[in-house]
């Protein structure tokens, strides 16, 4: 019991002389919503007008379209999918700093009707990084579209082209296909 009570009492004592990151605020929600909205506003030189908005007639809304995507893309990074928890939850700290935040249905309405401007600011901000590949590879979890017993008969995602159709993969962790 002592032996173990020494080692803790050891590692209380350290001092961390030289931490991983530079940047200690980076878990902050609000910090990463400022970086992102700077760089959304960078490339997206012609799709806004001045105020961040989509440009469409009637009154131009104080949280702006900009902000939303940015508020979007912040909580995607979060891994945050569940906006009912963003908005009751996370976004509470941050109520001064946000001070024209949006309700959560306001923001549903306006992410959906941003959606192409979302996706227009991800292809040039990709383009931007990729730097000119013509090929990408993809890491990402296999999907279950149907169980093996029915895998002959789903039609599902086989029309058409079928080279990109999907196929029987494995999943080492259950053992299956």
């Amino acid at each position: 019991m002592s032996k173990k009570l020494y080692i803790s009492l050891i590692f209380s004592n350290l001092v961390v002389t030289k931490t991983l990151s530079s940047n200690h605020r980076m878990y902050n929600l609000y910090t990463k919503f400022v970086k992102i909205l700077e760089i959304c506003k960078q490339f997206s030189e012609n799709l806004v007008n001045e105020s961040g908005n989509v440009p469409r007639r009637g009154p131009v809304p104080k949280f702006s379209d900009l902000e939303v995507v940015a508020l979007s893309l912040t909580a995607e990074t979060e891994s945050i999918d569940s906006e009912k928890w963003l908005f009751d939850y996370k976004l509470q700290e941050y109520k001064d700093s946000i001070p024209n935040l949006i309700s959560r249905r306001q923001f549903n309405d306006r992410r959906k009707k941003t959606s192409g401007l979302c996706e227009e600011l991800r292809k040039r901000i990709a383009m931007e990084m990729d730097g000119g590949e013509e090929q990408f590879f993809v890491d990402s979890k296999p999907i279950e579209v149907c169980r093996v017993a029915r895998g002959k008969r789903c039609k599902m995602g086989r029309t058409g082209n079928f080279s990109q159709a999907p196929d029987f993969g494995f999943c080492a962790s259950q053992n299956t296909y």
